[in-house]
């Protein structure tokens, strides 16, 4: 059935205010707009900045153009509820998302340092938002107007909607839908579901009633009458001898990398010819769930985790993806099928609200950092098929890509050059989730709508993709023909192995479009690393730096890649890491700034790290089990890999190197990694001393893939 156009349907009564300057933030502003109340209160975590890059600004504009009246509570203070009730009971539900970020990555490190600082707060400050946020929000809410709907959206709640491991606790967590208290879920960027919802609030339906919407997360007693249940892919073995629970091995499993072979074996079945369920008349499909173990089960049982982090991630695609069912106590967390990707129409019509394209006035002038990240950018497109297992990109926005207008893209550049303050001509980036995904889709619809993969790119570019540019490098010449822009920068990350099957953007992007530097993100160079994160190989990245340094010296500019790694990535041996480390040091490269793989909820990598298995593969009696580098020392050994050249990690990398039977990389000729001599006031430990911080012997350090830690 195909979706009711977004911009379809018929306005809300309210829809005669017409829009506001701003969402209202305060009743003083709702009293100038004539409103005496407001339809939907969203509550966000974030300061208020009304531009499309910012979610409360995006579905507070999609709400108003559909009538309602939209008010805003931003960073409110959850000491009690005064904050929470001070544009007054809203009229169809408070909407509690808790920002553009989930707000425990937010405000925590990867080595779960509370941070200072907060982007998307004024001034940067940290501690305006709480742990938890959404939760916290809900229940707030609740207190202030216990009998208001509560609707959970945005990134937080997309990557918390079922029983999920929750780094920061080091437990499963329950679904956030319960937690909070909440009546609905909306996970994805949620513009169907959340307008839709509205609508039928507004007619006087019950939200207790609004359970078969794409895209939401309801609680239920039990499974409807008419539904099938099936048990998918239940090819596990428990170690204990009563029975799983919640299937039986009926079939051979498939891979969730596809219907072609892929880096490290394991049996892959493609769909049948016609789709899944094909030949099995009379079914149908829109009315199975599929099974996932309970929350029970999934918190004490690590396989039956990895088998749920399978299941789910097979049910992805908006195509063919089923309902999904997950029993939590008495109450059964039932998960309808992926929302459908916006067309490019309503895309459009999302990016040309009228947003003022800068901060609320509340603010006064205060610097708010993500603000002047995004301030001159321009988001051309959503979604990634990437599929790389530590990303949460696809799991929030889908990997079908929603472009953009050539057309609409080029007004807002326009808008940008004659309405936003400060501009000087340089466009910041053009781009989105990926820099050069634009216009990239499947060949065929029925090939697209039946696939179950979950990278088009992984272990290789599947046949069926278009991978052209050329619409892209038109773009590209048309922006920066416009009058008044000087440059177009792309500051996006770009997806090279794409990139490099068109020799044609490689050109066009070192030659007009690199200020000097270009981010890629390569993230490893080993193949068992790579082949846990779906990466590309590094020969890929090679390809790439040819053609990045033969275009740049036919520019006669010189300019430089600029890659990102990963240390301590599930699978990652310290081995793996010393051979990284060698790579940079033998390629020039001395990363900055570094990062350690932090475990967002639902990811597949998460799935690894909680686990020490690979959902990639089959998980019956002969399941893959993964090395998992999680120890303190032993992220801090990884980091120091990629910051081979700092001082102050000499003497961990001194002992790490022994250890490995690799001493002869230890000296002060070109071909070491580092020094044997140490400078005066650095490194964590004089020689010859243990202090705390270093790797003490025989601990810590793993030599090959496959083992876990203790």
């Amino acid at each position: 059935m195909k979706p009711i156009p977004l911009f379809s349907h018929r306005k809300h009564w309210a829809a005669k205010f017409g829009p506001a300057p701003f969402l209202p933030m305060s009743r003083a502003e709702m009293d100038e707009l004539g409103w005496d109340s407001c339809d939907i209160l969203i509550v966000t975590g974030d300061a208020y900045v009304d531009h499309p890059s910012f979610g409360m600004a995006v579905i507070g504009r999609v709400l108003e153009a559909q009538g309602f009246r939209v008010g805003i509570i931003s960073q409110p203070d959850w000491d009690g509820v005064a904050d929470f009730q001070r544009l007054g009971r809203p009229n169809l539900f408070f909407g509690v998302t808790g920002g553009n970020m989930d707000s425990m990555v937010n405000r925590y490190t990867s080595e779960r340092r509370l941070r200072s600082d907060d982007a998307y707060t004024p001034d940067g400050e940290g501690g305006r938002r709480p742990d938890r946020a959404v939760l916290v929000y809900s229940q707030r809410c609740r207190e202030a107007y216990r009998d208001v709907p509560i609707v959970l959206g945005g990134i937080e709640a997309s990557l918390r909607r079922l029983a999920h491991y929750d780094y920061w606790s080091d437990r499963v967590r329950r679904s956030l839908l319960l937690d909070a208290k909440a009546d609905i879920l909306l996970y994805g960027n949620a513009e169907r579901a959340v307008v839709e919802l509205a609508h039928r609030l507004a007619a006087g339906e019950a939200i207790t009633d609004i359970e078969d919407l794409r895209g939401t997360v309801v609680s239920r007693k039990g499974i409807p009458e008419g539904w099938r249940l099936v048990d998918e892919d239940a090819a596990v073995t428990s170690p204990s001898p009563q029975p799983l629970g919640f299937g039986v091995l009926h079939r051979p499993t498939v891979s969730i990398l596809g219907g072609v072979p892929h880096q490290g074996g394991g049996a892959i079945l493609p769909l049948p010819p016609g789709g899944r369920g094909a030949g099995e008349r009379g079914r149908d499909r829109a009315k199975e769930v599929v099974r996932l173990p309970a929350y029970e089960q999934v918190r004490d049982d690590p396989l039956l985790y990895a088998q749920a982090s399978r299941l789910f991630h097979l049910e992805s695609n908006p195509g063919n993806a089923r309902a999904l069912v997950q029993r939590h106590g008495d109450r059964e967390i039932w998960v309808n099928p992926p929302p459908i990707p916006l067309t490019t129409p309503e895309l459009d019509g999302v990016f040309e609200l009228p947003y003022q394209r800068v901060p609320h006035p509340a603010y006064g002038g205060r610097r708010l950092p993500a603000y002047e990240m995004i301030r001159f950018s321009i988001n051309i497109m959503r979604g990634c098929f990437g599929g790389c297992t530590f990303c949460s990109i696809t799991e929030h926005e889908g990997r079908i890509i929603q472009n953009r207008s050539e057309g609409s893209i080029l007004r807002e550049i326009e808008t940008l050059r004659d309405s936003v303050p400060g501009f000087t001509g340089h466009v910041s980036d053009l781009g989105g989730p990926t820099a050069n995904m634009w216009r990239l889709h499947c060949k065929d619809p029925t090939v697209e709508s039946n696939c179950r993969r979950l990278s088009c790119v992984f272990p290789v570019i599947c046949k069926n993709l278009n991978t052209g540019h050329r619409p892209l490098v038109r773009l590209y010449r048309k922006a920066r023909e416009l009058k008044g822009i000087k440059k177009v920068f792309i500051a996006s990350g770009v997806r090279y192995d794409l990139a490099a099957e068109s020799p044609e953007y490689v050109k066009e992007l070192v030659t007009h479009h690199v200020g000097g530097y270009l981010k890629i993100a390569p993230e490893h160079t080993e193949p068992g690393p790579l082949a846990l994160m779906m990466k590309p190989g590094i020969g890929v990245f090679d390809r790439f730096k040819r053609l990045f340094d033969k275009y740049s010296k036919e520019a006669g500019k010189e300019q430089y890649l600029i890659p990102y790694f990963i240390a301590a990535h599930p699978g990652t041996s310290d081995l793996d890491m010393l051979n990284l480390a060698l790579w940079l040091k033998e390629n020039g490269f001395r990363p900055d700034q570094v990062q350690a793989f932090l475990p967002s909820p639902m990811a597949l990598a998460t799935a690894m790290y909680h686990t020490g298995l690979n959902p990639l593969k089959r998980l019956g009696s002969d399941r893959e089990r993964v090395f998992v580098p999680s120890g303190g020392r032993q992220r801090r050994l990884h980091k120091a890999f990629l910051r081979y050249h700092d001082a102050e990690n000499w003497p961990l990398l001194r002992e790490a190197l022994k250890h490995l039977g690799r001493a002869d990389l230890i000296g002060n000729g070109k071909k070491h990694l580092i020094p044997a001599w140490q400078p005066q006031g650095t490194g964590e430990r004089p020689e010859g001393a243990r202090t705390r911080g270093t790797v003490p012997s025989g601990k810590g350090i793993s030599t090959g893939r496959g083992k876990r830690r203790k």
